[in-house]
């Protein structure tokens, strides 16, 4: 049975910490309720919001519709030979929770991806990532229910889309789903530890740990986030605001002639990324405060809401943001956070 509440505050519900309301709240803790949902005429006559983790969006006024809370739980083998694991997850149990559990039982794959908010629904749909690994990486496939008709389908690798911080949610079929699980493959032995990327190798050399496990990989994960990143239980944010930039490598080049020092990482098809913290903390903006709002002092991806900040003042810091960096070095950064309403 569900229950449908009006004038519901969502700044417990977003980690922003942003103060707005909801006019109509409900929450959804199966498959069955959503197809109930789907009928009722609150939900025909109001547009809605899909809510997990509240990780990846800024509010910029109140939401004058239907939010629906994605509380599915549950974590379930549903297949295994001797060297993987084929996991069922419910989107609405917390990312870092399924990490930890798939750490506790020594399954690789996630380990890199230790401390990420948000829940297992919205992995998928924006393809998280973080020191080498992506989530596509382990993905077999997922369910999800269509808003309109009430379909359960599945959705495979391919016809998922993935890209850097992309997926086909975040494009064809963008607000015409809710995923409801999330099947994973992970190791059981014989892990593939990515320690190369970012501060991971020389953390685990700090401890003296020559040969590392999943967990002391997690556990050095952890301890960098943490060092980096503000915990938005202290300090309301959504984590990386932007997308790193990817341009051809002959644009890299030349900005090269004006920046010696900006970083790039090479990719496929001749192109390079670059790291877009670098890119906004050369523009001035690392640790500058703004009234109730600004930029972390540690990691300039990062925005921040300092206790009493509003959604379009911080809406409005992203766009100075976005044109300083254009001014710069004609690169257009894209935000990895979603604006509610856009």
């Amino acid at each position: 049975m569900i229950n449908i509440r009006q004038d519901i505050s969502l700044s417990e519900l977003n980690t922003f910490g942003i103060k707005a309301m909801a006019s109509n709240y409900v929450e959804i803790h199966d498959s069955t309720q959503f197809t109930e949902l789907i009928t009722d005429p609150i939900y025909l006559s109001n547009n809605h919001l899909v809510l997990g983790g509240g990780s990846n969006i800024l509010l910029t006024k109140d939401f004058e519709g239907l939010v629906i809370r994605n509380c599915i739980s549950g974590i379930d083998t549903i297949k295994e030979n001797n060297s993987h694991v084929w996991l069922q997850v419910g989107a609405g149990v917390l990312w870092h929770d399924f990490v930890m559990h798939c750490v506790d039982q020594k399954w690789g794959g996630i380990e890199n991806l230790s401390l990420i908010p948000g829940t297992v629904g919205a992995a998928p749909m924006q393809n998280i990532g973080a020191y080498g690994v992506e989530v596509k990486d382990v993905f077999i496939s997922l369910e999800a229910i269509h808003k309109t008709t009430g379909i359960l389908q599945s959705f495979d690798k391919a016809t998922c889309e993935f890209g850097y911080r992309e997926s086909i949610f975040k494009n064809k079929v963008k607000d015409k789903f809710i995923i409801t699980s999330v099947t994973f493959r992970l190791t059981k032995h014989k892990h593939e530890l990515n320690t190369s990327y970012g501060a991971i190798q020389e953390t685990l050399d700090a401890s003296d740990i020559g040969n590392p496990t999943i967990k002391d990989v997690s556990h050095a994960v952890i301890k960098i986030r943490k060092i980096k990143l503000p915990d938005p239980k202290e300090i309301g944010n959504a984590g990386s605001f932007f997308k790193n930039p990817s341009v051809y490598k002959i644009n890299y080049e030349s900005l090269q002639i004006d920046f010696p020092k900006i970083p790039g990482y090479n990719l496929p098809n001749e192109m390079v990324k670059i790291p877009a913290g670098w890119l906004i903390e050369q523009c001035g903006w690392k640790g500058k405060t703004i009234g109730n709002i600004g930029v972390h002092k540690n990691q300039a991806l990062v925005l921040v809401n300092y206790g009493d900040g509003n959604g379009n003042d911080l809406k409005k810091l992203a766009l100075e943001i976005q044109q300083s960096v254009v001014d710069k070095f004609g690169i257009k950064l894209n935000p990895e956070v979603n604006f509610v309403p856009s």
